[in-house]
């Protein structure tokens, strides 16, 4: 590798790194005739498999440059840090060259706004074609879209990239203004909308003509900033809803805001980033993609902001403990998953299995019911142990709370996503 391409490596894989709106592909391609790489198996992501595989993708940005001057952002105009930009022919060879050498098997690409978002935009979208048409690259591309690029240019960007991105970063148009004054939702939405009509286009294209290139198959993902302004979980978790709401809108990420810009006034006094607010924020993104809750069960005025101490789901259910105690053998599947301790995949098998047997505590222990937690919630064939009416949401608390505090303390910089079952 020429010295120059690796110091720009260096520069701009390091200015990447706060981006974390990537994960699993969710798309499969088939394979073509003297193409490389692929999508299939387990996805593309910074993650290990089962049989212990990492797979990774490249996660660069075009250049750190950038006309802007967001608050929050480490590449701002006004931050006095090294500066590099990648060609196009040098991003499309880096990442040949990674795949070839079996380090990477696709390619995360965002990208600060040098002279206009259309100028910025275009160079993107040349690289995905380049690495699709020339190079014949079959693994999964990741696109930043520019905000207030040309409808034009990102329909292009999703004829080639598995998946587009833009991030909204701030959930509210207020605080946005504040500590980004050259930016507003508008020019992040119009870019949402143009993938969204895209994909909808596509689809009905590809009716009559099947072999059709698929437009983004993988859909669209964005990130908020945790933490940088003063909204609370409640204005944060209706901005995710809105956005789920609308076609196409796979992940939204929650990003705990790193605080690099210390010297600027309008951000708050952080020393790291808010890392269990962000992991409640997951596991209540979690709740309502998968477990049928909707925003104002998980937060409402009474409580806008998500319980630090436990997990949204428990958190409700204590609040509700007129829903309980639920019969497993009698309760419906929507009802099991919002028991604490049941998953989505126990709850299925609960649904599965009773229709041969009523089942035991013994049994749901075989299933993998996390029975620490819903003991106070369930009856089953066997008397229940004490539930949350014989004792109370109090007393459940504490029990849950204190074996967590007996525990050797945990270096939050350390912690894991865990969502709830």
């Amino acid at each position: 590798m020429k010295p120059e391409v690796l110091s720009k490596l260096e520069i701009l894989a390091e200015s990447a790194k706060y981006d974390v709106s990537c994960a699993s592909s969710g798309v499969t391609r088939n394979k073509t005739a003297g193409g490389i790489g692929n999508t299939a198996g387990w996805g593309i992501c910074h993650s290990f498999t089962e049989d212990g595989r990492c797979v990774s993708l490249l996660k660069i940005m075009l250049t750190n440059y950038c006309i802007y001057d967001c608050a929050y952002c480490i590449n701002r105009r006004s931050n006095d840090l090294k500066r590099a930009t990648f060609s196009v022919d040098e991003l499309v060879e880096l990442t040949i060259g990674f795949y070839r050498r079996n380090y990477i098997e696709g390619l995360f690409l965002s990208s600060g706004v040098i002279n206009t978002p259309d100028y910025t935009m275009e160079r993107l979208v040349r690289v995905a074609k380049e690495l699709r048409v020339t190079h014949r690259f079959n693994g999964y591309i990741h696109l930043k879209s520019i905000p207030g690029a040309s409808e034009e240019l990102v329909h292009e960007a999703g004829l080639y990239a598995d998946r587009l991105s833009v991030n909204i970063e701030i959930a509210t148009e207020k605080n946005l203004k504040l500590l980004a004054p050259e930016k507003d939702h508008e020019s992040v939405f119009k870019p949402m909308q143009f993938i969204q009509q895209g994909m909808i286009e596509n689809a009905e294209l590809r009716k009559n003509a099947p072999k059709l290139r698929k437009f983004a198959p993988a859909g669209q993902s964005t990130q908020l900033i945790i933490g940088a302004t003063d909204e609370n979980d409640k204005a944060i978790l209706l901005t995710s809803d809105m956005l789920y709401n609308k076609p196409g809108m796979k992940r939204v990420y929650y990003s705990g805001y790193v605080p690099v810009n210390t010297y600027d006034q309008r951000l708050p006094a952080l020393k790291q980033p808010p890392l269990v607010r962000e992991n409640r924020l997951y596991q209540a993104d979690w709740l309502m993609r998968f477990y049928g809750f909707n925003v104002n069960e998980i937060v409402d005025d009474r409580f806008p902001n998500l319980d630090l101490e436990i997990d949204p789901k428990l958190s409700w259910a204590l609040r509700h403990p007129g829903q309980f105690p639920v019969d497993v053998n009698t309760a419906d599947y929507s009802m099991l998953l919002r028991v604490p301790g049941i998953g989505v995949k126990s709850a299925k098998t609960i649904v599965m299995a009773r229709r041969f047997t009523k089942l035991r505590t013994y049994d749901l222990k075989k299933i993998g019911i996390v029975m620490k937690k819903a003991q106070y919630f369930i009856t089953c064939l066997e008397l229940p142990i004490r539930t949350v009416h014989e004792t109370s949401p109090e007393y459940v608390r504490k029990v849950l709370t204190e074996k967590k505090a007996t525990k050797k303390a945990v270096d939050p910089s350390q912690l894991t996503l865990v969502f709830p079952e």
